[in-house]
C-alpha cells in the first residue's frame, strides 16, 4: 500500500491536518486506534462556533466524517513500529505495512510507564522504551519487556533477534520491583521469586508519539514529547508533529492550529521535493 501522507491520530490536530492535506490534492490515510481525549470530554463550550458547548464524541465524530468527506481514507488500526524503508518511510500497523513520502505525528499526550518502584529510578540504565533505538547495546543479553498489547509484542519481535533471551513481563500486577545497583538487574516478583535481567524494555499499551518518534531518530524532550520547529518540523525530514504529543497548551483549539501548520509545512515539503 501507497500513501504520499500518513497521519497517526483521528484526534483535533490529525484531522485538521487532513483537510488541508486532501484540499492539496494529497493521497492521505488517517490511522486512528483508542480513545481520542476528545471522547471524555463531556462538554466544550469554549471552542469557536459552539456557543452552547458541543460534547466531545460529537466533535469527534463531525471531524472523522468531514475528513472521510473530503476524501481522506480513516483506518482503526494500531500503529507499532515508524521507520525508513528504501525510500519511503514505513509505517507498521498490527495489520499492515504502509509506506509514505511524509507522516505527521498527532497522537495526543503521552501515555504513562506503570508505577513500579525502579522503572523510573532506571531510566537510562537499564531500562528504555525503545527496541529500535537501544536493542543493540543489549546484543547477547538477557531482556525484558514489560507489556501484554500488540506493541509489546512488536518490541519482542525486535529484540528476539539480538538478545540471548527475550522474557515477557505480561502480568503487571505481579512484579513488585525492579532492582540493581548502580544498573538495573534484577526484576521481583510479590510471590517473592526473581528473575536476573540486563535490560528492561517498557512496552504497556499502545506506542505513543514520542516511542515512534524516537524509533526514527526524532528528538524528545525529557517528558517525552515531541520536539519541532515553528513549522512543526521535527528534526527528521518528512516528519512532522503536532497536538498534544508537542506539548504545550493543551487545547482543541491549538491542536487545530498545530495540525494545520503541519499540513501546511508538509504539502510545501513534498511539492519541492
Amino acid at each position: 500500500m501507497s500513501n504520499k501522507v500518513v497521519i497517526i491520530g483521528g484526534g483535533p490536530a490529525g484531522i485538521s491536518a487532513a483537510l488541508y492535506t486532501t484540499r492539496a490534492d494529497m493521497d492521505t490515510l488517517i490511522l486512528a486506534h483508542g480513545e481520542s481525549a476528545l471522547n471524555k470530554a463531556e462538554s466544550i463550550d469554549n471552542y469557536y462556533g459552539f456557543p452552547n458547548g458541543i460534547s466531545g464524541p460529537e466533535l469527534y465524530e463531525a471531524g472523522i466524517k468531514q475528513a472521510k468527506d473530503l476524501g481522506a481514507e480513516v483506518r482503526y488500526e494500531e500503529v507499532v513500529g515508524l521507520n525508513y524503508g528504501i525510500d519511503k518511510l514505513e509505517v507498521k500497523t498490527t495489520e499492515n505495512l504502509y509506506y509514505a513520502d511524509v507522516v505527521i505525528l498527532a497522537m495526543g499526550s503521552q501515555r504513562k510507564a506503570p508505577k513500579i518502584e525502579g522503572i523510573k529510578e532506571f531510566e537510562g540504565n537499564g531500562v528504555s522504551y525503545c527496541a529500535v533505538c537501544d536493542g543493540y547495546f543489549y546484543r547477547g543479553k538477557t531482556v525484558a519487556v514489560l507489556g501484554n498489547g500488540d506493541y509489546a509484542a512488536n518490541e519482542r519481535a525486535e529484540l528476539e533477534p539480538l538478545a540471548s533471551e527475550v522474557i515477557a513481563l505480561e502480568d503487571i500486577e505481579s512484579i513488585e520491583r525492579f532492582s540493581g545497583d548502580i544498573k538495573l538487574n534484577k526484576v521481583e516478583f510479590k510471590d517473592g521469586s526473581t528473575k536476573e535481567i540486563d535490560g528492561l524494555f517498557v512496552a504497556v499499551g499502545t506506542a505513543g508519539a514520542g516511542d515512534l518518534a524516537k524509533k526514527i531518530g526524532v528528538i524528545t524532550d525529557e517528558t517525552n514529547k515531541i520536539v519541532v520547529d515553528e513549522e512543526m518540523a521535527t528534526n527528521v525530514p518528512g516528519i512532522y508533529a503536532a497536538g498534544d504529543c508537542i506539548g504545550g497548551f493543551l487545547q482543541v483549539a491549538k491542536a487545530v492550529s498545530d495540525g494545520a501548520i503541519a499540513a501546511k509545512s508538509a504539502i510545501k515539503y513534498l511539492r519541492t521535493k
